[in-house]
C-alpha cells in the first residue's frame, strides 16, 4: 500500500447530488482521494459509480455538491476541461483509435510539427520514451488494435499521464483482461501511485481490491454508505456494506431432501479468456441450479457459455450423455435449451412487437424462415400463455413495449416455453418487477421445476434464491469457488464463500515486471 492517511488531498468531492426528473441516483455523496493512493470506488448495480464519475468529469452536471481539484474548486462542462484541470478518465473500453498507431494515439491533438508538418519520427521517438516508463517496449509505428487489450489499457493510461493528470479514474479496467494482464494493469497502477498519483480504481474484482487498494467506499442505491481502510475492512464486512443485508442464518423454504432427476447437461472445463475460468456444470431434470455472487463475478458468463451466445475456448458438452456443440443460440434453440437474459429492454422483448409476436419468436427462430408458424398457431400459443402465467393485460395484440416490466418478464418466460425446453437459464429474473410479478415468477420456478425442467437461474437476490435452488453454486472473480446443496443453502454460506480470502498472495513486483514484458 502507498499513501499516508495525512497525505495531499488532491480530489476531494462533497455533498454530490444527481437526478433524472424524479430519480435521484445520488445523495449527497463525499469522496476524498489523497496523493499516492489507490482508492476503491465499489457498488452494485444502480449504487450510481457511473453517475459519480460521469458529474465530475463533465460528461453530466450536478444538481449539488462541490468538487475539488488540487485545493481548487472545478465545475468541469467536457471531459476535456476535466483532462485540462488534471483529471483524466480511462474506461472499460478503451476510448482511443485503434486504426491510427500507437504514437498517434499518445499524442493525438498535441503531435509535434515543424512548419505544420507532422514530425512523425520525432513522435514515434517521443512515444517510445514515454512507453518506457510503464514498461512497455514495443513499435508506437504499429497500430493500436494491433496489440493486447492490456497494453492498450496501458497506453491510455500513458496518454492521460502524459496530459498532466494528477488524479486518474479508472472506469473497470480489468473487466476483460485474463489473469495475467490483470497482474500487469496492477503493477502499472502501484507504479503510477508511487509517483504521488491519485487513482479511483472501480472494479467488482475484491481480489484486485485487496491486493492494491489503500482505501475503500461503497456507494449503496446512490448513498455514501463508508469509507474505511482496505487493511481493517474483513471481507464479509465489506459485502455487508456493499449488498445491505446483515449476515444472519436463512432457512430455505424448499424440500432438501427432494431426489434429483436424470442428468440432461454435463459441461466440463468449460471457459473463456478474459471472461470466466474453467467451470464445470451439471444440470438435472427438476432441478434449480442457482450462480450466486456479487456483480462481475461471472455468472452471466457462464449462462452465456452453456446456452453458446459466447464461443468457449476449451471445454466439453454434452446432452443426455451425447457430446454436442454449443457454438451459437441456433444450436442451443436446437437442444431445447432456453435463456431469458439480464438485460429485458435491450436483449430480449422486442419493444414495438405484440405480445403474440414476442412470445413466439423463439419457436419461429427454431422453424427458421422458410417454415413460418400460421397465425391461427400463433394465436393459440399467445392465449394459452396469456391465461397461463397471468400476462396483463391478457390482450395478445398490445405493443409489449406498453406493458408493465414484470408482465414483459412473464412474456419473455412465454417465448421460451412455447419451445417446449428441457434446459431453461434465466438471468436476475425478478430484477426490475414490481412486488406482485415478483412472487409470481418465484411460483412459476417452482412449478417448472415440478415438471422436469431443468432450470439454471443467475440472481442477486441471496434471500430469494435460497428459496427455490437445490443447488448454489458461487463465483468470485470469474471463479467458482463454492458448490452448495441440500441444508448449505443458506443465505449465510452463500455470504462466506464469497467472502473467502483463500486466494493467491499479492502479485509481487518482479513477477508484474516479468508479466509486463510477455504482454509486450
Amino acid at each position: 500500500m502507498n499513501a499516508s492517511p495525512n497525505g495531499e488531498v488532491l480530489l476531494e468531492i462533497s455533498g454530490l447530488s444527481k437526478s433524472f426528473g424524479a430519480i435521484q441516483v445520488l445523495h449527497e455523496v463525499g469522496l476524498v482521494l489523497r496523493a499516492g493512493e489507490i482508492h476503491a470506488l465499489l457498488g452494485e448495480n444502480g449504487a450510481g459509480k457511473s453517475t459519480l464519475i460521469k458529474t465530475v468529469t463533465g460528461v453530466q452536471g450536478r444538481d449539488a455538491g462541490t468538487v475539488r481539484l488540487c485545493g481548487q474548486d472545478i465545475a468541469p462542462r467536457t471531459t476535456e476541461e476535466a483532462v485540462a484541470a488534471g483529471l483524466a478518465t480511462v474506461y472499460q473500453e478503451v476510448n482511443l483509435l485503434p486504426n491510427l498507431s500507437v504514437a498517434q494515439n499518445l499524442f493525438l491533438g498535441r503531435q509535434p510539427t515543424r512548419f505544420g508538418i507532422v514530425q512523425g519520427g520525432v513522435m514515434r521517438k517521443r512515444a517510445s520514451a514515454l512507453l518506457r516508463e510503464f514498461g512497455l517496449d514495443i513499435d508506437p509505428g504499429r497500430p493500436l488494435g494491433s496489440y493486447s487489450v492490456a497494453v492498450q489499457h496501458i497506453c491510455a493510461i500513458a496518454r492521460a499521464v502524459d496530459l498532466s493528470a494528477r488524479v486518474l479514474i479508472l472506469d473497470e479496467p480489468t473487466a476483460s483482461l485474463d489473469a495475467h494482464e490483470v497482474e500487469v494493469l496492477l503493477g502499472v497502477m502501484r507504479d503510477l501511485a508511487a509517483r504521488g498519483l491519485a487513482i479511483l480504481f472501480v472494479t467488482h474484482f475484491l481480489d484486485q481490491v485487496y491486493a492494491v487498494c489503500d482505501r475503500i467506499t461503497v456507494l449503496r442505491n446512490g448513498r455514501l454508505v463508508g469509507e474505511r481502510e482496505t487493511a481493517a475492512l474483513p471481507r464479509m464486512e465489506l459485502i455487508h456494506m456493499m449488498l445491505g443485508r446483515a449476515l444472519e442464518h436463512s432457512v430455505s423454504t424448499r424440500d432438501a431432501g427432494r431426489p434429483r432427476g436424470d442428468c440432461i447437461g454435463a459441461f466440463r472445463d468449460m471457459s473463456r479468456r478474459g471472461s470466466i475460468d474453467p467451470f464445470d456444470l451439471d444440470l438435472h431434470r427438476g432441478e434449480v441450479v442457482g450462480l450466486a455472487g456479487l456483480l462481475g463475478s461471472g455468472r452471466t458468463e457462464t449462462v452465456r457459455l452453456v446456452f453458446g451466445a459466447d464461443k468457449a475456448d476449451s471445454g466439453t458438452a454434452q446432452l443426455d450423455g451425447k457430446s454436442t456443440r454449443l457454438h451459437s443460440p441456433r444450436d442451443a434453440l436446437r437442444q431445447r435449451i432456453g435463456y431469458c437474459p439480464e438485460e429485458r429492454k435491450t436483449e430480449g422483448i422486442v419493444a414495438e412487437l405484440t405480445v403474440r409476436e414476442n412470445i413466439i419468436l423463439a419457436l419461429q427462430a427454431r422453424r427458421g424462415l422458410w417454415r413460418p408458424i400460421p397465425r391461427r398457431e400463433q394465436d393459440a400459443i399467445a392465449r394459452r400463455f396469456i391465461k397461463a402465467l397471468d400476462i396483463r393485460p391478457p390482450d395478445p395484440e398490445r405493443p409489449i413495449g406498453l406493458l408493465s416490466g414484470g408482465n414483459q418478464q412473464k412474456a419473455l418466460l412465454a417465448r421460451w416455453l412455447a419451445t417446449e425446453p428441457r434446459i431453461l437459464i434465466l438471468d436476475e429474473p425478478t430484477r426490475g418487477i414490481d412486488v406482485g410479478a415478483h412472487a409470481e415468477i418465484i411460483q412459476l420456478i417452482r412449478r417448472l421445476c415440478e415438471d422436469g425442467l431443468a432450470l439454471l437461474v443467475v440472481s442477486s437476490e441471496l434471500d430469494e434464491i435460497v428459496t427455490y435452488a437445490d443447488r448454489v453454486l458461487v463465483l468470485r472473480d470469474r471463479k467458482q469457488v463454492a458448490s452448495l446443496e441440500g441444508e448449505s443453502v443458506t443465505v449465510s454460506s452463500i455470504l462466506a464463500a464469497i467472502a473467502s480470502d483463500d486466494v493467491a498472495p499479492k502479485e509481487q513486483a518482479a513477477k508484474e515486471q516479468v508479466a509486463r514484458e510477455e504482454v509486450a
